[in-house]
């Protein structure tokens, strides 16, 4: 069985940090081959050109325009290369923010995504209060964030933690100021296939 692990939540919750503090522990923990698979790592250099080329501005990443014609080929070919690594049988570990995919409940869809009952999916939602997120954008001085910063009113408004029934099926990691225990049930979690 393969492993397919999201981490999905907004800007500056640290959903890479945890990503990759956790991927070397969960291939000790099931003795799989893990895959990182970062959505601007991936096409963090390609938006910045189609974004240059379209508005002069290449770190204009949240955009109504970036929003409406490139996020979701991003997002598609981020599954697409997911799909292809599970299909080799290497354990896949996704970062993005996804957070239309997880309203929607579509990470939730194994023929959405397209894979079958032999891969064991989790989704973890990372999240912290809109304080937090907002000096950490700051702090890492990013110029991918420059569109959030300018419209954070309008960016904030997109921002949610899910709750009531959106949370079925989601592992929630406050990462506010995670201990060491913290990290460690979370690894746990998600290698004992339980959610919240």
């Amino acid at each position: 069985m393969t492993h397919l692990v999201f981490f999905c939540g907004h800007a500056g919750t640290g959903k890479t940090t945890i990503a990759k503090r956790l991927i070397g522990p969960l291939m000790r923990a099931t003795g799989e081959a893990f895959c990182l698979l970062d959505k601007d790592t991936l096409y963090g250099r390609y938006s910045a050109a189609a974004m240059g080329a379209l508005t002069g501005n290449p770190d204009d990443r949240d955009s109504p325009l970036y929003l409406q014609h490139l996020r979701d080929p991003e997002y598609k070919g981020l599954l697409d290369t997911t799909r292809e690594n599970l299909e080799l049988g290497v354990s896949v570990v996704v970062v993005g923010p996804l957070s239309r995919e997880i309203r929607d409940r579509r990470l939730f869809d194994r023929q959405w995504l397209g894979i079958g009952d032999d891969v064991m999916v989790q989704i973890v939602w990372v999240y912290t209060s809109e304080e937090t997120a907002h000096a950490r954008i700051v702090a890492r001085r990013n110029p991918n964030d420059a569109y959030k910063l300018t419209h954070w009113d309008a960016y904030r408004q997109r921002r949610f933690v899910p709750s009531g029934a959106a949370r079925e099926g989601l592992l929630m990691f406050d990462n506010t100021a995670p201990t060491a225990a913290d990290l460690d049930a979370l690894l746990r979690a998600i290698v004992e296939g339980r959610s919240a």
